[in-house]
């Protein structure tokens, strides 16, 4: 059955069909307030982080949407997260991401209501059947978005699973019995790692697609148990450290015997202090020292076919602004103890409560399409990228229909602010994009794999995080040059760069996201003028020579 939608006015941007965003008002801007001159002094030989990309996942929403949403529209929403062409203007027409995560289900939907997991669009179905067998018509809605985003220019894919398919879990469902351990039938692991591997494997021949990397486990420090009332809210299982171990010692030795070149990337860490430290006593924490220390017995260094990077989730460690810094001050100095070892944010919507005069509602509920959010998400970014030092930034889902600040791009009637109702926009309704989505795009258009994060001298972190924040980048073929000014104040605020490199033509060209654009190409500036509006972020892009 499909739902009639009363129609709203659509907004036409180049080729992609942008929705009009409720939350998110027009406002005439107040009056410039002047406060002198900010120098941004870089040093561009000072090479820093290698960037691997900017991404988010098809969880869950994709699955609806790509198997029942109308063509053109399913088509507008893949441009805007996946383009990275411009329009005739030199607009970009989406936010180029680079990484695509694809969720690998456990068959919660096909146990429908049995599941216990209430919200349909939170179940996933699997691949493999309880007799071994395998359907690879199944996932066809995420299937559609990992053939729109290659089409498209997306460079990296990540295969991730939440938990193993419900005919080898213990309990039967796709979320936990215990509190602690793997939800996993004995004697299962080895059949887990096949499955995966067989996906994997499968997937890259059929759709035509490589997966470079492989999250076997997410967040193994929740126990993802069911609720009072016996259900529970999505999939998942917790995992011991020495778990994760296993699982990766199974899954290397199957990637590297059938010669893929999939390599693991592990973590997934709840809380990113669970990466660094002893939080509670439990065997799921201190995860850099135990997978990276060479003395350590779960040491995973020496695997084939193992990605050197630790992930972890930026969730509950953002607010106040002093401990999002220390948090990730602490962080990069763990991971500094093992050369060579990166780090990358592989999930974050908002959860936290930091009141109203951070967030429209003041928490993570009741969605917002403006810049508020955007600028209290933009400085997650920046500060994961600039003190944490990650090389890549991941958005936890691409879609949302919840009354929820989790998405990048929002589904409605048109008659509200979205719903968890049953059959709510399953087959069709207008899609919005955010300011936040925008936002993520002043980072994820311009820095592509492979570009190198340079110095920026004498920045404050914590002074910076309620005014300018800035960082910089380069690309070492081209010479391309990108700096990204995040304004989180209220006044207007013209930044100087002092650079040691020549610049061509002495201009750099923004892009501005703010409450009036959209990642809007400006005119060039020349290197004392760039004017970075209130409560906007700017990407200024120019050439060394």
């Amino acid at each position: 059955m499909h739902y009639k939608i009363s129609s709203i006015a659509l907004v036409i941007v180049g080729m992609v069909i942008t929705f009009t965003a409720c939350g998110s008002k027009v406002k005439n801007p107040p009056p410039p307030v002047y406060t002198g001159i900010h120098t941004i002094k870089i040093n561009a030989e000072q090479e820093l982080q290698t960037m691997d990309g900017f991404g988010a996942s098809d969880a869950w929403r994709c699955q609806m949407v790509g198997k029942y949403w109308p063509e053109e529209k399913k088509n507008a929403i893949a441009d805007m997260l996946f383009s990275s062409e411009v329009d005739e203007k030199g607009n970009p027409r989406g936010i180029g991401l680079s990484i695509w995560r694809f969720y690998l289900g456990a068959g919660s939907t096909e146990q429908g209501e049995e599941s216990d997991i209430y919200d349909e669009w939170r179940r996933g179905e699997c691949f493999q059947n309880p007799d071994g067998t395998y359907n690879w018509q199944k996932q066809e809605g995420q299937r559609w978005f990992l053939q729109a985003a290659r089409k498209r220019g997306v460079e990296k894919y990540l295969a991730f699973t939440i938990s193993p398919p419900v005919h080898m879990t213990i309990n039967g469902k796709a979320f936990s019995p215990q509190k602690e351990y793997l939800n996993i039938k004995e004697g299962m692991l080895p059949r887990y790692a096949d499955f995966l591997v067989d996906c994997i494997e499968n997937l890259q021949k059929n759709e035509g697609i490589t997966f470079n990397y492989l999250s076997p486990i997410n967040e193994p420090q929740w126990d993802w148990m069911e609720k009072g009332n016996g259900k529970a809210s999505q999939e998942g299982t917790p995992a011991t450290n020495r778990e994760l171990y296993d699982f990766t010692s199974l899954l290397s030795k199957k990637l590297s015997e059938r010669k893929l070149n999939t390599t693991i990337a592990l973590g997934e860490a709840a809380v990113i202090n669970y990466l660094y430290e002893d939080v509670n006593n439990e065997t799921r924490d201190n995860q850099v020292s135990d997978f990276w220390d060479p003395a350590s017995p779960l040491c995973i260094a020496s695997l084939p076919n193992v990605e050197q990077v630790i992930t972890g989730h930026s969730y509950f460690s953002v607010w106040p602004v002093a401990d999002q810094v220390e948090y990730r001050r602490k962080l990069n100095a763990r991971i500094k103890q093992y050369p060579g070892l990166k780090y990358w944010q592989t999930e974050y919507c908002i959860l936290e409560q930091p009141g109203e005069s951070e967030l429209p509602g003041g928490s993570g509920g009741k969605r917002d399409l403006g810049m508020q959010t955007a600028i209290f998400v933009a400085r997650i970014i920046h500060n994961d990228l600039v003190v944490a030092n990650a090389s890549s930034w991941q958005w936890w889902t691409a879609l949302t229909r919840a009354d929820f600040k989790d998405g990048l791009i929002y589904l409605d009637d048109g008659n509200g602010t979205g719903s968890q109702d049953t059959g709510y926009c399953k087959y069709d309704g207008f899609a919005r994009s955010s300011k936040l989505m925008w936002a993520l795009g002043n980072y994820s258009f311009f820095i592509r794999p492979g570009m190198k994060r340079i110095q920026i001298e004498n920045q404050n972190h914590e002074q910076a995080a309620t005014n300018v924040m800035v960082s910089a980048y380069k690309d070492t073929s081209t010479g391309k040059l990108v700096i990204v000014a995040i304004n989180a104040s209220d006044k207007e605020t013209t930044c100087k760069l002092d650079i040691d490199k020549k610049l061509k033509n002495n201009t750099l060209i923004p892009y501005i996201t703010s409450e009036t654009s959209n990642l809007q190409k400006g005119t060039a500036v020349s290197l004392d003028e760039m004017v970075i509006a209130p409560k906007s972020i700017v990407t200024f892009v120019g050439e060394m020579e």
